[in-house]
């Protein structure tokens, strides 16, 4: 059980970061807290509309989070030997299946409490990491921890950690598992596949 709820907290994760962009001289450890407040009072405001909510956090998710550099680390050294159009077609299913994978989990923490810590240096100047306790009722308090990176003045996440779990290095198994066995292209259609038969049971 727990273990489940720390996979779709780190896919849920990025749906405390879903609010519209802050400004550019506002650091990593402001947009978490403001954010992370704004989001789970999203969630219980429309506890009885979950498409409402979907869509609400879809809609803001994207400018915080930079999916085409999240997509790359995943992939891991393929990325490189991948051709531009499979780069765009993985960052396509990537987002799409993150999308899928949080939204499943999101009424899971309606009733959550989100404890900001502090933040520490990144492996650059460019980069910083937001330190979290998620709090849920009768649970022990799971660490969550945020990484950011500037660019062209913008802060974005890049990965997100839970219990010192990264969302990427997660993937980045399964996914060079998938492409030794089938190639890119089996990747991509995988995630495709997973992502309609998700779109289709709902």
């Amino acid at each position: 059980m727990l273990r489940t709820l720390r996979q779709l907290l780190l896919s849920a994760s990025l749906a405390l970061l879903a609010l519209p962009v802050l400004a550019n001289t506002d650091s990593p450890e402001q947009i978490v807290r403001v954010s992370s407040k704004d989001v789970l009072d999203i969630l219980k405001k429309n506890d009885k509309e979950p498409i409402k909510a979907r869509d609400l956090v879809d809609l803001r998710l994207s400018p915080m989070a930079d999916y085409e550099r999240m997509t790359s680390l995943a992939v891991g050294r393929y990325w490189k030997s991948a051709t531009k159009a499979q780069q765009e077609a993985l960052t396509r299913e990537f987002r799409t299946m993150m999308v899928r994978t949080y939204l499943s989990a999101l009424t899971l923490y309606k009733n959550a409490q989100v404890n900001v810590k502090g933040t520490r240096a990144g492996n650059d100047a460019s980069e910083q990491v937001v330190r979290t306790d998620v709090l849920l009722p009768g649970q022990k308090p799971i660490p969550l921890d945020f990484s950011f990176e500037k660019t062209n003045n913008d802060w974005k996440v890049f990965d997100i950690s839970v219990d010192g779990i990264s969302f990427i290095n997660n993937h980045r198994n399964q996914f060079g598992a998938e492409i030794r066995k089938d190639g890119v292209d089996g990747l991509i259609k995988t995630l495709s596949e997973r992502n309609l038969a998700s779109r289709q049971s709902k």
